[in-house]
């Protein structure tokens, strides 16, 4: 059986993405493991499951409104890299890498 969900672009790069999130956040401080280390991986993960469950809503309507909520994850994301960024967790070229992969899933 084939998802809905497997058929959309957007839902491939998302995976794409939360997987770069996942490698980038295995090189945070260990004491972040419960901060933004999951934090920001649990926003990536929204993304992908959002447009998931939205996928196999009944309306486009429906489909939209989990749209915004995973476009709203990748802006949480964002914000996240920009707090690695600021505590030097991840350097400048890393951050404009995430943004633009961030562009690119929204």
């Amino acid at each position: 059986m084939v998802y809905r969900l497997e058929k959309l672009d957007v839902w491939q790069l998302a995976r794409d993405f939360t997987k770069v999130i996942y490698k980038i956040t295995n090189t945070f401080p260990k004491d972040e493991i419960y901060g933004l280390t999951s934090q920001t991986r649990r926003a990536s993960v929204s993304i992908v499951l959002n447009i998931a469950e939205g996928s196999e809503r009944k309306s486009d309507v429906e489909f939209i409104r989990f749209l915004r909520i995973a476009y709203s994850s990748l802006q949480e994301v964002i914000a996240a890299s920009y707090i690695a960024y600021d505590q030097e967790y991840i350097n400048e070229q890393t951050l404009d890498f995430l943004h633009k992969k961030s562009n690119i899933v929204g």
